[in-house]
């Protein structure tokens, strides 16, 4: 197990699924991971497929009950980013819960994250990308989410 030390991570130019499972291993290591701008995280992909892609989870009806919205899937850039971590953890196991708990995701920068060092992650950097991409605050706007800013 790690020691109890706070890493801040920086998502804005990296890519979600890159950087979700670099903090999925650190997580299940024991690390405590805070995640600041997730909303600048990005999705490779062109534009129209990934909203549609999105927009189909909306649409999910359940076969029991179809006048029911199907499952529940989050809007905000943040929530998405957290269940996306959660899909790289072993969450029906203890061991995924605790480390779930252990990850906390912000939108922006909070005050008391401001003036931290952030820890890099090279291998999720955008830098070397030649296709298109989108924001994950482009994406939650398609999907019907409005900031209150």
């Amino acid at each position: 197990m790690s020691s109890n030390k706070v890493y801040v991570i920086n998502a804005e130019g990296c890519i979600l699924g890159r950087l979700a499972s670099y903090i999925a291993k650190r997580l299940l290591s024991g690390d405590k991971i805070v995640v600041v701008n997730a909303e600048k995280a990005i999705v490779t992909g062109r534009k129209r497929e990934i909203i549609e892609r999105y927009k189909r989870r909306l649409r999910w009806r359940t076969y029991y009950n179809p006048e029911k919205r199907g499952p529940k899937i989050p809007k905000r850039p943040d929530r998405v980013f957290k269940r996306t971590v959660r899909g790289m953890l072993p969450y029906k196991k203890e061991k995924g819960r605790i480390a779930l708990k252990n990850l906390k995701v912000y939108i922006g920068v909070p005050e008391e994250y401001a003036n931290v060092e952030y820890l890099e992650v090279p291998e999720a950097k955008k830098d070397f990308l030649k296709t298109e991409y989108l924001t994950l605050e482009e994406i939650a706007y398609e999907m019907g989410w409005r900031r209150n800013a």
